[in-house]
């Protein structure tokens, strides 16, 4: 009888470590889900916000610039100068190598039009760039608002960036809607689920950064930033 308490003694002090172990894997785990749903929530968040985004119906304001990442963001850019949505655009983050004439020339648009009223930013080399060197071309011509003509996925990211160079500045968001998130199924389709991840993943290292107070670097290929008229 006694042989067999201490078999049972034995079997009891192997299974402790077991039971032990199996509560805190357990408390891991829902340690470990609940940022993990949190995350989800606020991806999903996101990405209706994105799908939410539309053009204002009458877009007016002093100025307006556009982040460049293609050319239908600039054609419609230069749409809302003719039309009258600004007095001036700002065309920010432009290839070095790539002219004003040749955006011209890409858009169709009159000598006059670029000679008068555009500007070609070649300085910013990414989103906080494209903040930075606005931020001065607002600064050096004291713009109170300004409409900003980006892809709606890029759209979130650039207003954070952009209200954080220029607080005192209205920003007027323009978004380039390249698919209609409200009607097709995006959760299916690889390539647009891959660009919303990876913005989100961007706007998130943004806002904590934001957050923590750290002071990114400016973005740009030389400091200080000018705009040169888009003919020169």
């Amino acid at each position: 009888m006694a042989e067999g308490g201490k078999w049972q003694g034995r079997a009891d002090d192997r299974r402790r470590p077991r039971s032990l172990l199996r509560k805190i894997l357990r408390r891991t785990f829902f340690v470990l889900l609940l940022p993990l749903a949190l995350l989800i929530a606020a991806f999903l968040n996101f990405a209706d916000t994105v799908a939410s985004l539309q053009p204002p119906v009458h877009p007016k304001a002093d100025a307006i610039v556009v982040l460049t990442g293609g050319f239908q963001r600039i054609d419609q850019a230069v749409d809302l100068l003719k039309g009258g949505a600004g007095k001036r655009l700002l065309i920010s983050g432009v290839h070095p190598t790539t002219t004003g004439s040749q955006i011209r020339r890409n858009t169709q648009s009159s000598a006059d039009l670029f000679k008068c009223c555009v500007d070609i930013g070649h300085e910013a080399i990414d989103t906080i760039g494209n903040a930075t060197e606005t931020a001065q071309w607002i600064r050096d011509r004291g713009y109170a608002s300004v409409l900003v003509v980006t892809n709606n996925y890029h759209m979130p990211r650039s207003l954070l960036e952009l209200r954080r160079t220029r607080p005192e500045t209205e920003f007027i968001p323009y978004p380039v809607v390249n698919s209609d998130l409200k009607t097709t199924n995006w959760l299916r389709n690889p390539m647009v689920l891959k660009s919303i991840l990876l913005e989100f993943g961007k706007y998130t290292i943004a806002s904590v950064r934001d957050f923590a107070g750290a002071r990114p670097t400016s973005g740009l290929r030389t400091d200080p930033s000018r705009a040169t008229p888009a003919e020169e």
